[in-house]
């Protein structure tokens, strides 16, 4: 069986809408493109990194259409390792519609999407999910995940669709690597979906020591 792995890009308020441009998703958001001036080559190794290994992308309608406008028209230069790569492997797109799958290798999932993806993860070794944040919401609620990459970026916007917006439920999650951080304040985390759901307790209880003035 193959694994789910979920790439995100988020604002320290854990915004993830349009980090790429101002096109990418305008609707009453003014911050398209918020994460490009906060790019730096750490970062930019990290993400190529992350990359490595990717034989299918799994991608909502919208993040779809933005990759299919792009990537199939860029070849060598900067971005031209990820480029032969996105065009290289299978495309699978979440959409209840009718998307324009015009794009060399591209299948729109069923109805049943738990199913589709399950079905995904026994055919691939490594699926890539790349912003999509609705479709990243019903993953989520499925646990239909097993990592989760997540570069946190050093601003705060206030507006905007959440990595976190409606679709979690209680889930526990593994640090699987120490943070990495690139010189203009971007860190990098990555986690592995964990067993059960999460515990609590008491921090004042005796043994801890909490809240004791001696």
């Amino acid at each position: 069986m193959g694994l789910i792995h979920i790439e995100l890009f988020a604002t320290l308020d854990l915004v993830g809408q349009a980090p790429g441009g101002p096109d990418e998703d305008p609707a009453g958001f003014p911050f398209g493109g918020w994460q490009a001036p906060l790019l730096d080559e750490v970062a930019g190794a990290q993400i190529g990194a992350a990359y490595e290994g990717t034989d299918a992308l799994l991608l909502g309608r919208r993040t779809y259409d933005i990759f299919a406008a792009y990537w199939p028209h860029q070849k060598g230069g900067e971005d031209g390792a990820i480029a032969d790569l996105f065009n290289r492997v299978p495309k699978y797109v979440a959409s209840r519609g009718k998307p324009d799958l015009s794009w060399a290798g591209s299948t729109q999932l069923g109805p049943d999407l738990a199913a589709a993806v399950r079905e995904i993860r026994d055919r691939h070794e490594h699926v890539k999910v790349v912003g999509s944040l609705d479709l990243v919401q019903s993953l989520l609620r499925e646990k239909l995940f097993d990592r989760l990459d997540l570069w946190v970026h050093p601003i705060v916007l206030g507006v905007g669709k959440k990595v976190f917006d409606g679709g979690e439920v209680p889930t526990n999650l593994t640090l699987l690597e120490p943070p990495a951080a690139g010189p203009k304040g971007a860190v990098y985390l990555r986690y592995g979906l964990a067993d059960g759901t999460p515990a609590t307790g008491d921090m004042s209880a005796p043994d801890r020591g909490v809240g004791r003035a001696d």
